[in-house]
C-alpha cells in the first residue's frame, strides 16, 4: 500500500520560511518522480514543484521560483520542499504526488496533475500578513 505524508507545515508569519517533508512507503521511491501541488481555499488545486528520480532535474511554477528549493533523499524515501520569503497567497494546503511514468516528466507536462498515480493528504500552509 502506497502511502505519502506531508508534514512541516504550519502559521507563519509573511517574510518567513518552511520546510515541508513528504515520506513514501510502499512504493519504489526512486523510481517515482515527485510533485508538489497546493490548493488554496476556493482555488483548483495548482502545481508547486517537480524532481526527478535522481534529483537532476527540477521544475517550479513562476509563483515560487526563486523563493523554493524541491529535493529529495532516496535514502530516506523522502522529497522536501523549502520555501522562503514567504508570502500570504502561498496559504494553502500543500500536497505531494508521485509519478511513476517510466519516462519520467518534464517542462511540457510536469504540472499536470494527471500525470501523478498517487497522493498524499496534504499539509496546511498558512501564511499571516
Amino acid at each position: 500500500q502506497v502511502q505519502l505524508v506531508e508534514s512541516g507545515g504550519g502559521l507563519v508569519q509573511a517574510g518567513g520560511s518552511l520546510r515541508l517533508a513528504c515520506a513514501a512507503s510502499g512504493l519504489t521511491f526512486s523510481s517515482f518522480s515527485m510533485g508538489w501541488f497546493r490548493q488554496a481555499p476556493g482555488k483548483e488545486r495548482e502545481s508547486v514543484a517537480h524532481i526527478s528520480w535522481g534529483g537532476a532535474r527540477t521544475y517550479y511554477d513562476d509563483s515560487v521560483k526563486g523563493r523554493s528549493t524541491i529535493s529529495r533523499d532516496n535514502a530516506k524515501n523522502t522529497v522536501y520542499l523549502e520555501m522562503n520569503s514567504l508570502k500570504p497567497e502561498d496559504t494553502a494546503v500543500y500536497y505531494c504526488a508521485a509519478s511513476r511514468r517510466w519516462r519520467g516528466l518534464d517542462g511540457s507536462n510536469w504540472y499536470e496533475m494527471r500525470q501523478y498515480d498517487y497522493w498524499g493528504q496534504g499539509t496546511q500552509v498558512t501564511v499571516s500578513s
